[in-house]
């Protein structure tokens, strides 16, 4: 196997695992996102939802919840194993010009 191969397959997962640490440590300090997603969550958590958590889907994989601030935090304490931002456009906040010209894009 070439050497370029190798460093590739090496690299991906350890860029996807970063990914998901660096969206896991946003949801945690930050109340930014519209929503957080609770990927495989447990029966534990379910069981011990704080009332103020909102559900606004569900699935076999995964619980979305309207976000408020200190969520991710109660979640955690729930038993939830991770908790990711949902409901983003993009990485970057843009202006209200940015915002006026995908809601025209979206149509």
């Amino acid at each position: 196997m070439s050497t370029i191969i190798r460093r590739v397959l090496l690299a991906v997962p350890i860029v996807l695992v970063a990914w998901v640490g660096v969206m896991a440590l946003v949801m945690r300090v930050s109340d930014a996102a519209p929503a957080a997603v609770v990927p495989m969550p447990s029966a534990r958590l379910m069981a011990a939802l704080p009332d103020e958590a909102a559900i606004v889907d569900h699935g076999r994989m995964s619980v979305t919840f309207a976000n408020r601030p200190g969520l991710a935090a109660d979640l955690y304490a729930a038993g939830a194993r991770l908790v990711l931002p949902a409901g983003l456009r993009g990485c970057l906040p843009l202006s209200e010009e940015g915002r006026a010209g995908l809601n025209a894009r979206d149509g």
